[in-house]
């Protein structure tokens, strides 16, 4: 069976969600949504997809296409969602799931009630060293696992919508706090978080933005365990992706940026890359393989085999949520200067309100 794919946005994730899927056997991207019709077109035609629109509803009408992936700004993460999940389309959404743990419940409940899957998109929990990484704990190589950490930061994101914190719903911990958050959560299983302390700041973009730059979240997980999620957009020098597993026997550190990277030097800059940030002039780290070695060609072949042969797929809209709700917690905390336990509930019309409100 082949999986006809729609993607939704013309952007950044697009591209990597593109890519990835353009080397998953069983899968055909067939279309392309974006309101700026000569970004879809452009987009579109540098991926070889035969369809375009300006309006995704108009995409998900008919027997177009089986699948999605919603790879668009934040804020419209949760209608595209809904409006999938009523016309009957499976849902891959992209970190972070949605503004507020409202939307990720209704999100849930409907993909769940038309009898599609909701996956939610991490690609972290895919990339090939992490999942080394997960392995060797799994398999006991490092002892009794306590510590956690997960480290992505670079000098800005790529999207001038991500500074504008009406559609991010937040800064540097929404963007990518996600991410670090995720993968904590996936290394220690079944283990929940049972409380979350964070420390947020705005240091070098105040600018541009009224979100925080650094976020530093500390979690708390059921038996002993820490998480730590730590990120930047005010890191100079480059980008640095790293995740570090402690045990009682051992340690394993993975560096997702440099480990099989090229040293380039480069006045102009050059084409697309994931882990740069805001530019590729100077010195970077140019990736072999980039969409395989961050897991997005894993990630879909993934989201493509479960919409083949049904079943719960790796990270479900559940896991969405409970990242988003450690979120909202870890801004909760930054804001009141004290660990806030877990659940948490909170009727935020953003995450980031709970860090700004007056």
């Amino acid at each position: 069976m082949t999986v006809r794919v729609g993607i939704v946005g013309s952007g950044f994730a697009a591209s990597l969600h593109a890519q990835g899927l353009r080397q998953v056997p069983g899968a055909e991207i067939v279309a392309a949504a974006s309101p700026n019709a000569e970004h879809a077109w452009v987009f579109a035609r540098s991926f070889g997809i035969s369809h375009t629109f300006v309006d995704y509803k108009d995409m998900l009408r008919g027997d177009l296409v089986d699948a999605i992936t919603v790879a668009c700004p934040n804020d419209l993460h949760y209608e595209v969602t809904q409006a999938a999940a009523a016309a009957g389309k499976h849902v891959l959404v992209e970190k972070p799931m949605a503004l507020n743990l409202s939307q990720c419940d209704s999100m849930i409940r409907a993909c769940r009630e038309a009898g599609v899957i909701l996956m939610y998109g991490e690609n972290l929990c895919f990339a090939p060293k992490y999942v080394r990484a997960k392995q060797l704990a799994d398999e006991g190589a490092l002892g009794d696992v306590h510590y956690v950490r997960q480290l992505e930061s670079h000098e800005g994101p790529h999207s001038d919508w991500l500074w504008d914190v009406e559609r991010s719903g937040g800064g540097v911990l929404m963007d990518m706090g996600c991410h670090s958050i995720a993968y904590c959560r996936w290394v220690f299983g079944d283990a929940k978080v049972e409380s979350v302390s964070a420390e947020l700041g705005r240091f070098v973009h105040g600018e541009r933005t009224k979100g925080e730059d650094h976020s530093l979240v500390t979690m708390r997980f059921t038996g002993g365990g820490i998480g730590v999620a730590e990120n930047s957009w005010a890191r100079a020098g480059g980008p640095d992706d790293r995740a570090e597993i402690y045990g009682s026997k051992g340690l394993t550190v993975a560096d997702l940026t440099r480990g099989s990277s090229l040293s380039t030097y480069s006045e102009p800059g050059y084409g697309y890359a994931i882990e740069q940030g805001l530019g590729t002039k100077g010195w970077t780290w140019t990736a072999l393989e980039e969409a395989w070695s961050d897991g997005y060609v894993q990630e879909m072949a993934h989201y493509v085999e479960r919409v083949q042969e049904g079943g719960q797929p790796a990270l479900s809209g559940e896991d969405g949520r409970a990242v988003l709700e450690i979120i909202c917690a870890a801004y909760r905390s930054a804001r009141a200067g004290q660990r806030v336990r877990l659940p948490f509930q909170t009727d935020a019309r953003r995450p980031i309100d709970l860090w700004l409100e007056k």
